[in-house]
């Protein structure tokens, strides 16, 4: 799950970007709005995370900006301002929710899992293949109802994958939504991950597989199907 944090306090910024990378999350961190529209440019998020008083303009301002060029993702307002005029101001410019600072992490994701499970990208609850499902909200996969104990980078892999499952996942696509822009990623990070989670799987006695799309990515299809065609 990709989020976008757009704050330029320093250390707020890098408190809630631990606090959501320890729950599954993968958070790209800007401090303006000019890096916050770059980073919308070249990546696909989830939901954005975003503080009104910034350096270089008015983070509500581009936020309908935003919506007028059609980017729905959930958007949570977090400011020091908590009069009521602006709280109306923020929802009617596309906010999805507002919270005022400091804000307590444990409540900040808890909200996100809401506007998530509100937001039309979460239209069904679970995804799944065979005895193995995944809580997109919840960031919880589970084999013949046992929970599957994975790192990080593992459970966005299987998301994706499931998400997708009978279609192969191009190798950049999987990058992209596991990794954020700050993340050092080696020539054979994803490989690793993807070993892992297969002895993970295999480990369970799931009943799906990882196959490979020898240089173009990766499926997931049930034990004993025709692999599927890149």
């Amino acid at each position: 799950m990709r989020t976008l944090l757009v704050d330029h306090h320093t250390g707020y910024a890098r408190s809630v970007q631990g606090a959501l990378l320890n729950c599954g999350f993968a958070v790209d961190v800007t401090h303006t709005l000019d890096e916050a529209a770059a980073a919308v440019g070249c990546a696909r998020y989830d939901i954005l995370l975003l503080e009104l008083a910034l350096p270089d303009g008015d983070g509500l301002d581009w936020l309908k900006q935003l919506r007028r060029n059609g980017k729905a993702m959930p958007a949570m307002v977090i400011s020091d301002l908590n009069d009521l005029d602006r709280r109306i101001a923020s929802f009617n410019g596309g906010a999805d929710d507002f919270m005022s600072k400091p804000v307590s992490t444990e409540e900040l994701i808890a909200r996100m899992r809401a506007m998530l499970r509100r937001s039309n990208q979460m239209t069904a609850p679970l995804i799944g293949l065979g005895n193995v499902e995944f809580d997109p909200i919840g960031r919880q996969a589970w084999v013949d109802g046992r929970p599957l104990r994975i790192a990080r980078r593992e459970l966005c892999i299987l998301e994706h994958l499931l998400s997708h499952a009978g279609r192969t996942v191009p190798r950049a696509s999987l990058e992209d939504s596991i990794y954020s822009f700050d993340n050092e990623v080696s020539t054979n990070a994803l490989e690793v991950a993807i070993y892992r989670l297969r002895g993970h799987l295999r480990k369970s006695v799931a009943t799906l597989r990882i196959t490979t799309a020898r240089g173009i990515g990766y499926s997931v299809e049930l034990n004993g199907a025709a692999s599927v065609p890149p």
